[in-house]
């Protein structure tokens, strides 16, 4: 990366960020043996469907139950031990906030949570019980971030971005080195996409590690600001999204996402409600495992079409071959109540 940990890392600090792979694998020597190396599942039931060879790479495996805690260990482990004396603070919807919560526990650091009211409460419980204080806003009516940064100038706590930091998105993208690792080459690896964080720190190593590879994100119709973001060429921003995949409502990409997205992944899908749960249906049923509605927006992309076959020819160079997609449920976060009333 181009900046030290000590300097101001995030919108709006002047400094240009570059994550590269080496970032990545260090993030992952970080993360060996605190984070969970997740398990990619295969169903042939899903490769029928599909019509490829899908590789499904469980996050919601992960500790604190998504990918999210990768980037938030490998955030908070660069602090020096004065900053962790003094905590740190964050804003998110769920995740991040259980992640962050978790990560700070394990380095002996306290964290202080800006959350929406409305957040599932498993996530709000799973938070505090992870030991850190959460302070509550409306997503509708307040700023979620000028409430982050307020705190963080007047506690002298530790700003930790859900995505928009060098550090998270390097932590993120252990993910996918994972996967490639595992898989060997994918013709395409189906991410889904909030803020970003995880589709650039995936799209870094995924592109550097396999070239050719198609980057595809996925968001929910209703919280599409990526996709349009991509589409003017510029970062835009939409009304605060009411999508069933709360984790994935998001007004505008990330200030240092962004580019990598516009660099590297191919296009954006969009997929429904109705498809969400569909697609935690089938991996429920077939694979298993429980999802949250943003953790199957992936599958969801590939169960409804959206993805379509590459056509590419074996790598070999002889003949064709079924493709080899990758795919990222991103996170399982929910609790039984709201799983039963989501599928209906």
């Amino acid at each position: 990366m181009t900046q030290s940990p000590a300097r101001p890392t995030g919108p709006g600090s002047g400094v240009p960020v570059t994550v590269t792979l080496d970032d990545v694998r260090d993030a992952a020597g970080r993360l060996a043996g605190v984070a969970h190396r997740t398990p990619v599942l295969r169903s042939r039931t899903l490769d029928a469907l599909v019509g490829a060879e899908v590789f499904v790479k469980c996050e919601n495996f992960q500790r604190a139950g998504a990918f999210k805690f990768r980037g938030a260990y490998n955030a908070l482990s660069r602090l020096s031990p004065e900053q962790l004396a003094r905590g740190v603070v964050a804003h998110s919807s769920g995740n991040h906030a259980q992640a962050l919560a978790l990560a700070a526990r394990e380095l002996g650091s306290n964290a202080v949570i800006v959350m929406p009211e409305d957040s599932p409460r498993s996530k709000r419980d799973a938070t505090t019980g992870y030991g850190a204080e959460i302070v509550a806003y409306d997503r509708y009516t307040e700023d979620r971030a000028a409430l982050s940064r307020r705190l963080a100038e007047e506690r002298g706590l530790a700003l930790i971005p859900p995505y928009d930091h060098p550090h998270i998105i390097a932590g993120q993208g252990t993910a996918a080195l994972e996967l490639i690792e595992e898989t060997g080459p994918l013709d395409a690896l189906v991410v889904p996409v909030g803020g970003g964080g995880l589709m650039a720190g995936a799209a870094t190593a995924a592109t550097a590690l396999v070239p050719g590879i198609r980057m595809i994100g996925v968001e929910p119709e209703a919280g599409d600001d990526t996709r349009r973001s991509l589409e003017a060429g510029h970062r835009v921003a939409i009304p605060v999204p009411r999508t069933l995949a709360d984790g994935q409502a998001v007004e505008t990409p990330g200030e240092l996402t962004f580019p990598v997205v516009q660099r590297l992944v191919e296009r954006i899908v969009l997929v429904g409600d109705d498809e969400i749960r569909a697609a935690m249906k089938l991996l429920f049923e077939r694979l298993k495992i429980v999802s949250e509605p943003s953790g199957a927006s992936a599958p969801a992309a590939l169960l409804a079409g959206r993805i379509g076959p590459p056509p590419v020819p074996g790598r070999s160079g002889r003949c064709p071959h079924p493709p080899r997609i990758g795919v990222l449920v991103s996170g399982g976060n929910i609790g039984l109540d709201r799983f039963l009333e989501v599928m209906g």
